[in-house]
């Protein structure tokens, strides 16, 4: 037998046993009744029972320990309460759990927990089936579902967020931007935050001495623990995981200096809106600290803002823009090819990895678990289970359906008394004991963190959009007794206005028309819409409200964070069967290359060439470290600002129309500014 097959049925007989006793039971009495451990020498089930104390731990089913008083040799007693294994009911109402399954059709096969969002439904709508059919579904799309985007990162972001549960200090190689240098780094992992469409580590550096945050993307070979030790720190008190989501990045690192930027009275709204928690606007100008000025002036240059004080960050951005025209002034700049190739592939190990360290997978743990739920269930109700329908329920193959049966055939709570017994017929159905010896699994266990983790980072993902799974999130959190965004994954959303969200809402799912101002951002003026919501969106730059524009007779996307207003009007429509929200959902959504795009090949030099690398695709190689990378475009406007936000360090070999656009913007900003 595997030996993590022995380590599952050890430690479920563990927690039957301790469940079915109802009372303190002592390490020598768990040694002779426990499956596993009656035949081990007394220290090999001394460091056994400690390992599995510890794995049992992280998984979030703590055992009690009652330690004997000074003074007396007795050993310790241990003990589980049921409620300190089994989940608290949860009063879901048919909306919300027709809103759960809802995000777990959305985000099943692409998001990065997908496998425990899945058991968290199946645990926490347990004995009630959820129902389908929600106008959820068709109208709600995701283009940004938090996939781990490939093997490599999906293998370090669940060695990470183990290390995390099992307070585990990780070593790994990290390239790092600003010196683009690799290095090694030690880190006690503290917390995941998904942001902007990916996947950061926080944590204490030992080679800064300090909280940083790494990419997992940079991150070069395998993550390793870097010892054998159980624990290796503890996560100070004060730490806040709050601190370290949206936050704007030019304000990444120790202030340099205090900004004052000239705010248009058309636009202080929006500033006030986005950009209000990382400085003030008053009198039409926004004050902001700022550590990096190069990124503050990208952002001046994006929006076309006038920067009128401190005088070196005037005199910053107006040599950048002097730059921006004289790079785009006549031909372009001719570029030379590099022989040689400049990105290294990445090694598959940092050699680093040390043996002895394979926890059983939580979801493997958390499967056998919600498997023996339905398996009682349909016992104590004398149904008859067939493979395909709990295959096709817990997204098992039959093989791997058989194994994890055969596990739990096994588990027992000592003397010879087995949980369950079950039996996978010829004919492709389970025949299961219609008396079970044990109740230990008759009803939802609590969530293990990777399941609560899961479960709240998918509500928070999508929730924004749905009133329904914000309801649930708030039972969930209630239930489990914290929130787990505390200390797991952090799903950062955009900044968007509730009060404009929650209109939407009602006027996607009454069929009601809604009225907006919305300001176009490429054009620099606002406009009054009359539309028809059909659903929302989210994409690599926020969400969107899908709606039927009227004037124009077409579908429209219209971004929710340039709506500066939004009233439900009392008529109604009939929505179009021909509308489909999510039909495009792959497209620009994700890739931000909408139909119809054309194509620019802009140099980036080589002091920015390193992320440039990292966002867009690369067409060539320069002598001296620059490349030539591409940017679709639909209209011109785009193409300005993507290059004006490059602040000098961009220039548009072709097309030659899009040269001379970003030549006129440049000297619109000289105007403004003189």
């Amino acid at each position: 037998m595997a030996k993590d097959t022995e380590k599952l049925i050890r430690q479920l007989s563990l927690i039957s046993y301790l469940m079915a006793e109802r009372r303190p039971v002592t390490a020598t009495e768990i040694r002779r009744d426990v499956e596993g451990y009656s035949d081990m020498t007394e220290d090999a089930f001394a460091r056994r029972f400690y390992a599995d104390r510890a794995e049992l731990d992280a998984l979030g089913i703590h055992l009690s320990v009652d330690k004997p008083a000074d003074g007396f040799s007795e050993q310790e007693n241990y003990s589980l309460a049921p409620e300190a294994f089994h989940l608290p009911p949860i009063a879901f109402t048919d909306a919300e759990r027709a809103a759960l399954q809802a995000a777990l059709t959305l985000l099943d096969g692409e998001f990065a927990y997908a496998e425990p969002l899945r058991l968290a439904l199946q645990q926490i709508t347990w004995g009630r089936p959820s129902p389908l059919g929600s106008d959820s579904r068709q109208t709600i799309g995701l283009g940004i579902t938090a996939s781990a985007g490939g093997g490599e990162t999906s293998a370090r972001l669940a060695k990470i967020d183990t290390a995390i549960y099992r307070r585990k200090r990780i070593e790994f190689e990290y390239h790092t931007m600003g010196r683009d240098a690799t290095e090694q780094r030690k880190v006690d992992p503290y917390h995941l935050l998904f942001e902007g469409g990916q996947f950061y580590l926080v944590g204490y550096s030992h080679e800064r001495k300090a909280v940083r945050e790494f990419r997992l993307s940079r991150i070069r070979g395998k993550v390793a623990y870097a010892t054998k030790a159980e624990h290796d720190f503890q996560r100070p008190e004060d730490f806040d995981p709050r601190v370290y989501a949206n936050r704007i990045p030019w304000q990444l690192g120790d202030p340099v200096g205090n900004a004052e930027i000239e705010i248009p009275e058309n636009l202080e709204w929006y500033i006030e809106r986005q950009y209000g928690d990382y400085g003030t606007l008053s009198n039409g100008v926004y004050r902001t600290d700022y550590s990096i000025p190069r990124l503050l002036v990208s952002w001046a240059l994006e929006f076309g803002l006038r920067i009128v004080g401190p005088a070196e960050l005037v005199e910053d951005a107006r040599g950048r823009v002097d730059k921006l025209i004289e790079d785009h002034r006549g031909e372009a700049p001719a570029v030379v090819p590099t022989r040689a190739p400049a990105v290294p592939v990445p090694v598959e190990s940092n050699g680093r990895s040390r043996g002895g360290d394979a926890a059983i997978r939580p979801e493997r743990f958390a499967r056998l678990v919600t498997l023996a739920t339905v398996l009682i269930a349909a016992g104590k109700a004398g149904e008859t289970l067939l493979v395909n329908d709990v295959c096709e329920q817990l997204q098992l193959s039959p093989t791997e359906l058989r194994e994890d049966i055969a596990v739990l055939n096994v588990v027992n709570f000592g003397g010879g008394a087995y949980v369950i017994y079950a039996e996978v017929k010829p004919t492709g159905e389970i025949e299961v004991d219609p008396e079970p010896y044990s109740d230990t699994f008759d009803r939802p266990a609590r969530l293990l963190p990777i399941e609560a983790k899961a479960l709240v980072a998918a509500i928070d993902l999508i929730g924004l959009a749905q009133a329904d799974l914000r309801s649930a999130r708030e039972k969930v959190v209630d239930a489990l007794g914290f929130d787990p965004v505390e200390e797991g994954l952090h799903i950062v959303s955009p900044k968007v206005d509730d009060d404009i969200m929650h209109r939407a809402e009602i006027a996607i799912q009454e069929h009601r028309l809604l009225e907006l101002e919305y300001w176009t951002q490429s054009q620099d003026r606002y406009s009054e819409r009359v539309v028809e919501p059909y659903g929302r969106i989210n994409s690599r730059e926020g969400w969107y409200i899908a709606a039927w524009d009227r004037s124009r007779e077409r579908l429209i996307h219209f971004r929710l964070d340039r709506i500066k207003r939004a009233r439900v009007l009392d008529e109604t429509f009939v929505p179009s069967a021909d509308l489909d929200v999510a039909a495009d959902i792959g497209g620009w959504p994700r890739t931000g290359r909408i139909g119809g795009s054309r194509s620019a090949r802009v140099l980036v030099g080589a002091e920015q060439a390193r992320w440039a690398r990292e966002q867009r695709p690369v067409l060539t190689e320069v002598e001296g470290g620059a490349v030539v990378v591409e940017i679709t475009f639909k209209g011109l406007d785009f193409l300005v600002r993507e290059v004006l936000k490059e602040a000098g360090d961009a220039v548009v070999l072709e097309p030659a129309d899009a040269r001379e656009a970003v030549l006129e913007a440049a000297e619109k900003l000289v105007a403004r500014t003189t």
